[in-house]
């Protein structure tokens, strides 16, 4: 009788183990927007869509040889901590909250959300 308690309550716990996720997927919701100066000088619209909550994200139009991304604007739920250097390194950052515009005179390279 105990035997079979025991080797039920280990397919119970099976069970319930199989059904759950590994790692609950963290994403802000709703899109991050940026712009940045493409070929031949023109501004253009970048946009991040529900990007991933505590992964620092690098824009990808902003690389060594080009220049910062400015005027970002913050429609997801999370606040997002933009960073003028990649890798979200460097001394210069700034918070915006949820809803957010900033305007043409704010930098950035790289982004995290919260």
């Amino acid at each position: 009788m105990r035997l079979r308690n025991t080797v039920a309550a280990a397919l119970g716990a099976l069970l319930l183990s199989a059904a759950l996720p590994a790692s609950p997927a963290a994403a802000a919701n709703g899109e991050f927007l940026y712009t940045y100066v493409g070929l031949n000088g023109l501004n253009l619209r970048g946009t991040l869509p529900n990007p991933d909550s505590n992964v620092c994200i690098n824009i990808p139009e902003t690389d060594d040889d080009n220049l910062p991304a400015f005027a970002p604007r913050n429609f997801t739920d999370s606040s997002a901590t933009v960073f003028l250097d990649a890798d979200c390194n460097g001394d210069v950052f700034y918070v915006m909250p949820p809803g957010k515009r900033l305007g043409d005179r704010l930098r950035l390279r790289s982004v995290v959300f919260s």
